[in-house]
């Protein structure tokens, strides 16, 4: 396939884009700068010179001569809805295939640090969190273009790690730098189910080789409370595991890192394992323990 990828210098979509090239697709991606560019080139993409304000027009054009569409940008709430509204519009119709990258953050809550019973499946009902109001409207706007005569499907992975990740594996080795132990807050017992970001574009090729028009699938591969976490980064640096309050937090993560180290997000994945086959093969995170790109982030700031 000729596959579009925007945002594939980002974290999740670069990794799409290797994945995808590396299984023989031709791919494009999308590309703010020439600096950008370069990069995409050195890896085999083909970059598209374009963004989702200014220049979006060009990313629209480039989406109408590709066969499959991914959207993994990391956008802004105007952006977003913006683009996904132009890509629906303009691919209605053609039969192609668009897949958008949303995440369990649609559906997290905010505990305080406490462990939360609700755990959900892709079609079972939830209440959004506000400030993500704008990105379920945007799944909701992806799988309705379904009926449109496009093959229209949206990923919902949980958080993702790996190799080069920002989650709460790192932000924990972060805040020893910031206070000297590895940081939780309240009991510490919140949790996001997790899944690695190998097992997420394994899940984005079996949706783009057998997915249905209108699917929505989860990725998860486990889960581990936070106070897990920071207690193996503690015996791994020599420091202590400490609870701190959410105003703490906001002083050691900043006020939004500290809403998402505080939040669950309890997803199953019941139709990517049905209907696609899909099967998680990363299933322990705490294997990232140790690893020096994380020991550094502890190193305070000279």
């Amino acid at each position: 396939m000729n596959i579009f990828v925007i945002g594939a210098t980002g974290f999740v979509g670069g990794a799409l884009a290797r994945h995808l090239a590396a299984e023989g697709h031709t791919v494009t991606g999308l590309a703010r700068t020439e600096t950008a560019a370069a990069g995409l080139r050195a890896q085999g993409i083909t970059p598209v010179a374009g963004d989702l304000e200014e220049r979006r027009a060009a990313v629209v054009e480039t989406a109408l001569q590709a066969d499959g569409v991914i959207y993994a940008a990391q956008a802004g709430e105007e952006q977003e809805t913006a683009t996904v509204q132009d890509l629906t519009r303009a691919l209605a119709g053609t039969g192609r295939t668009l897949v958008f990258l949303s995440g369990s953050g649609v559906l997290l809550q905010r505990t305080a640090g406490a462990w939360s019973p609700d755990v959900y499946a892709e079609h079972e009902a939830f209440t959004p969190e506000p400030l993500a109001d704008f990105r379920k409207a945007a799944e909701d706007a992806v799988l309705a273009a379904a009926s449109e005569a496009l093959r229209a499907m949206v990923i919902r992975p949980g958080l993702i790690w790996g190799p080069g990740d920002h989650g709460h594996t790192s932000m924990i080795y972060q805040s020893v730098a910031a206070t000297g132990a590895a940081c939780y807050v309240g009991e510490g017992l919140n949790t996001y189910s997790h899944v690695h970001i190998d097992d997420v574009t394994r899940l984005f090729s079996l949706a783009l080789e057998k997915g249905r028009p209108g699917g929505l699938y989860h990725a998860v591969a486990g889960e581990t409370p936070n106070r897990w976490i920071a207690e193996r980064v503690a015996a791994d640096l020599d420091v202590e595991a400490r609870s701190v309050t959410p105003g703490e937090a906001a002083g050691v993560w900043g006020e939004f890192g500290a809403l998402i180290m505080a939040a669950s997000s309890r997803i199953r994945a019941v139709s990517a394992q049905q209907e696609l086959g899909w099967q998680p093969r990363h299933t322990d995170m705490l294997t990232m323990i140790g690893e020096d790109r994380l020991r550094r982030l502890a190193t305070p700031s000279a």
